[in-house]
């Protein structure tokens, strides 16, 4: 292919770089690139990405933005409020360079589906949040042998990778061979992030997809970046393919794609939301709230910054990272119910506190995001 004069004056920057040059811009002119999310990390990829000339970006995402993704979520604005995310970025992409194909890809990722989608790009950049997609992207990856940009963020920190087996790298596996338990890791809707962390991870996925595709400079194959933002620390781990690894070992046994939700122990997004045998409403707790004869207590297992931003009133706050240290202060012949924001800390805690001999527990589903919803709309959502 050849760049027409728009082009040139466009990324002239990038034709004046010895490793770069004409060539160079021809060969990210001419790739292909899936985003797998359009949220707080794949906002900075694909704009980037965008700005850089990669000829076809693809978006896998099947969520709406919510105003509360326009803290991180720099593709985005205000007014996107409500639309898909795919949408919302396409335009974006769209006003900041016309000379990029968009492909949406507006679905959930799933074993169904996802060698069907990743099979005609060349990289594949992970901008998941949650295990199951990203064991599912991994595995795809490595069965079509596609370059995986691995990104994750968490509160202040940050890491990335590239995982690529036919390259002569490691997979996701090789780094983490199980998940963790479910509810183990809070999600950012629950533990928070810091707003400009995902622009730096994904800045630097980005940065590793232009250098794959020029073949230039020493990616972070085999190895792991960490970033701590409070300290502005970068560390790094030397990392090596498992020879025992399941996937891309000496004996692979996994061939296939297989149940991503049922291996990470999370219910299938489809399907109707079941109530925990130790699980209330919203609307129980409120009638029990509403009959003295019960005595139950409300124990809130969030942190002191979410309870000065919203409470429900009575609630006793014990944080769950307090817990082993605290659950002295309980009585065990008390019914309690706990609450946190929407549910999987809360039924922690109550695990944590049965271990312990408490007997009359229950946990309330939903959490105060539901009383919000539900209940009491002038208690704040979060």
């Amino acid at each position: 292919m050849e760049l027409n004069d728009a082009e040139t004056r466009r990324y002239s920057r990038h034709l004046i770089l010895p490793e770069v040059g004409l060539e160079g811009q021809k060969k990210i002119c001419a790739a292909s690139v899936l985003c797998i999310g359009a949220g707080g990390l794949g906002s900075p990829i694909a704009i980037y990405l965008a700005a850089a000339g990669v000829g076809r970006l693809g978006i896998v995402d099947f969520d709406t933005v919510d105003a509360s993704n326009l803290q991180r979520q720099v593709i985005h604005g205000t007014p996107d409020v409500g639309r898909l995310k795919t949408q919302s970025a396409a335009d974006t992409i769209h006003r900041l360079n016309p000379h990029v194909q968009v492909v949406r890809h507006d679905t959930r990722l799933t074993s169904e589906n996802a060698l069907e989608i990743i099979r005609p790009y060349d990289i594949v950049v992970d901008g998941t949040d949650n295990f199951p997609t990203r064991y599912l992207t991994n595995d795809a990856c490595v069965l079509l042998k596609k370059p995986n940009v691995y990104g994750s963020i968490f509160r202040f920190e940050g890491q990335a990778s590239v995982f690529a087996p036919h390259l002569g790298g490691p997979c996701y596996r090789c780094l983490y061979p199980e998940p963790p338990p479910p509810g183990a890791v809070p999600s950012c809707a629950e533990g928070g992030v810091l707003g400009v962390l995902p622009g730096v991870i994904g800045l630097i996925q980005a940065t590793e997809i232009l250098k794959l595709i020029l073949g230039k400079g020493r990616t972070l194959l085999n190895r792991l970046l960490l970033f701590n933002a409070l300290d502005m620390q970068f560390r790094e781990l030397k990392l090596r393919r498992d020879p025992q690894c399941p996937l891309c070992g000496e004996n692979p046994v996994i061939t296939q794609l297989i149940d991503y939700q049922t291996f990470c122990g999370a219910p299938p997004p489809s399907a109707t939301p079941t109530m925990h045998p130790d699980e209330v409403t919203v609307q129980e707790l409120k009638r029990a709230l509403d009959d003295p004869k019960l005595g139950i207590q409300i124990l809130d297992v969030r942190e002191p910054d979410e309870h000065r931003i919203a409470r429900i009133n009575g609630a006793r706050l014990i944080p769950l990272s307090a817990l082993p240290q605290r659950f002295a202060e309980l009585d065990p012949e008390q019914p309690y119910y706990i609450h946190c924001k929407v549910g999987g800390r809360s039924m922690n805690a109550l695990q944590f506190l049965r271990e312990r001999g408490f007997q009359h527990l229950k946990s309330v589903k939903g959490g105060i995001t539901a009383w919000s919803d539900e209940i009491d709309p002038t208690v704040p959502k979060y």
